[in-house]
């Protein structure tokens, strides 16, 4: 389902910057933030062997660094707009996209990265 929703909404990134405007490809530059945002969350797994502690130096960094990633591809179209290199309706599709997409992510560690029998992590 998740993996479904993904590609729904990057579909629609594709279809509205490809469709009858300017064919600015701008906007595409948010992919690279959709894919790197897991890795500090995958590093800060790999660097803490306790999963009992409440709160480690590692995860706290990999919050910052992932809240930073989040902000920034919801800041870059904005950017984007404010400058005039896109038109703010398209701003909008795009920021209503990253909310799919990161709540998308969010939603597949939510499920799949507790630790319990059933995980990613087996896969």
């Amino acid at each position: 389902m998740a993996a479904c929703l993904y590609n729904v909404t990057v579909t629609f990134l594709f279809g509205f910057l490809l469709g009858p405007s300017d064919s600015v490809y701008w906007p595409l530059f948010v992919l690279i933030f959709h894919a790197i945002s897991p890795i500090p969350h995958f590093i800060a797994k790999r660097a803490t062997y306790d999963s009992d502690a409440t709160s480690s130096a590692c995860r706290e960094l990999a919050y910052f660094f992932t809240t930073g990633i989040v902000v920034s591809a919801f800041g870059f179209p904005v950017i984007l707009a404010r400058v005039s290199v896109i038109k703010w309706g398209a701003c909008g599709l795009v920021l209503a996209g990253n909310a799919v997409i990161f709540l998308t992510i969010q939603g597949f560690f939510l499920v799949f990265g507790r630790g319990d029998d059933f995980s990613w992590e087996q896969w």
